[in-house]
């Protein structure tokens, strides 16, 4: 499966740039006669048909894969750890320091909703459907890392940072980390 979808990757590439790089100059430039010649034809077929072949491809092996897939913590964690983004905790004192704790996750929305958010770039306004994606995002990776932490025995998480990267057009790598800690309280 994957050989044919490089056949159909490679066949859509082949088919781009020479409808792009010879076809149009050609037609611009040379042509005289309307008609498509036989090989405009076939790299304008190996571009549609590279394209499909791709994602058939994907979608049979999404659809072979199907299995009960790792939930997503998309709700609070059950864990009772505190997160801080300072470095002190009022009236705790910090006993043990256990470590760099991360959770990491990277979402992207569906082209349905993609498009959708387009429009709304162009009419302007809230781009809900990433205000949703980045919410999902963020609570996947605080959930990671609060689940390592909880692992770790600590009581809260200090210095909490988040980390976003936009990985293509429509999807974002969100990281969430921070040091894992021990607390006691403060006698007054």
């Amino acid at each position: 499966m994957k050989i044919l979808r490089h056949i159909g990757s490679l066949a859509f590439v082949l088919g781009l740039f020479t409808a792009l790089f010879v076809g149009i100059p050609w037609y611009v430039i040379i042509a005289e006669d309307p008609v498509m010649p036989w090989w405009l034809k076939t790299a304008v077929f190996c571009l549609l048909g590279g394209i499909l072949v791709v994602l058939l491809t994907v979608a049979l092996e999404q659809w072979k894969k199907r299995k009960p897939k790792e939930k997503l913590p998309l709700t609070e964690s059950a864990h009772r750890i505190l997160l801080m983004n300072s470095t002190e905790i009022p009236d705790q004192e910090i006993t043990e320091i256990l470590g760099l704790v991360q959770g990491h996750t990277v979402f992207a929305i569906w082209l349905g909703k993609d498009l959708s958010a387009l429009v709304r770039l162009i009419l302007g306004g809230e781009l809900i459907e990433y205000t949703e994606m980045m919410r999902r995002a963020r609570t996947v990776a605080a959930n990671r890392m609060i689940g390592q932490a909880a692992e770790m025995g600590a009581d809260a998480i200090i210095n909490v940072r988040y980390m976003t990267t936009s990985v293509v057009a429509s999807a974002a790598e969100l990281l969430a980390y921070g040091t894992a800690v021990k607390l006691s309280h403060i006698a007054a």
